[in-house]
């Protein structure tokens, strides 16, 4: 009886030891995409530049290179409610009055034990299920990141990539985004909003004693993983 409990607590143990850990989304380097530099050459008596602002165009980020500003305002709320309830009822009985005039053997009739033909089987089953379940789910999330445009597809659609690091009392938050943004959707002011992203990941994780608390101690998760009920 001992082997059978100290083999059933290192069991636990070792499916505690294998559970993983969740890991901590660490910003991808580099962030940025550096161009070579080109240097062209300006000719005699010219005063305009090719990297000069244009008096007709906004300055804009629209060069693999560029910067600009995502406004991060993301809102998501979902909700769902299911029940389920079944039951089922089952008689069965069964008799033998007449059977080629055995039922009046002397077994059958004998004074100690006598059978009762007419009741020879009797059962009844019956089993219920009732279940129900919800779930409710809210994100909001809104934040300021400046991004890099690492590339820049045919059609002119811009391909964009970055991310932020801040540690406070060995708290590290991070957040990264990347995605991809028409370049008529970023502003006068060289911002786009994130709900104009296509295909957009954005992450925002931390790590450390604040994070650590938002989730059970490894007994309550060594317990959940073994609990069969």
């Amino acid at each position: 009886m001992k082997t059978i409990f100290l083999s059933i607590a290192c069991l636990i143990l070792l499916m505690a030891c294998a559970a993983p850990e969740q890991p901590l989304v660490a910003i991808k380097e580099p962030l940025e995409e550096i161009q070579p530099v080109v240097e062209e050459q300006q000719e005699a008596g010219s005063l305009w530049h090719e990297s000069n602002t244009s008096m007709f165009s906004d300055r804009k980020a629209k060069e693999v290179g560029d910067i600009v500003t995502v406004i991060i305002s993301e809102q998501a709320s979902a909700s769902k409610e299911a029940k389920t309830s079944s039951s089922r009822n089952s008689n069965i009985s069964a008799s033998i009055p007449n059977f080629f005039g055995l039922e009046n053997a002397e077994q059958l009739t004998s004074l100690h034990n006598p059978i009762d033909l007419e009741n020879l089987v009797k059962a009844d089953f019956a089993n219920g299920f009732d279940g129900s379940g919800s779930t409710t789910r809210k994100e909001d999330l809104s934040a300021f990141l400046t991004t890099q445009v690492v590339g820049r597809y045919p059609n002119g659609q811009l391909k964009i990539r970055g991310g932020k690091e801040v540690m406070v009392n060995n708290e590290v938050q991070i957040i990264y985004l990347t995605g991809i943004v028409r370049p008529v959707d970023i502003t006068a002011q060289n911002t786009v909003n994130s709900t104009k992203i296509l295909n957009a990941r954005i992450s925002y994780t931390g790590k450390g004693a604040v994070s650590d608390k938002q989730q059970p101690g490894w007994m309550m998760r060594m317990i959940d993983n073994v609990w069969p009920f």
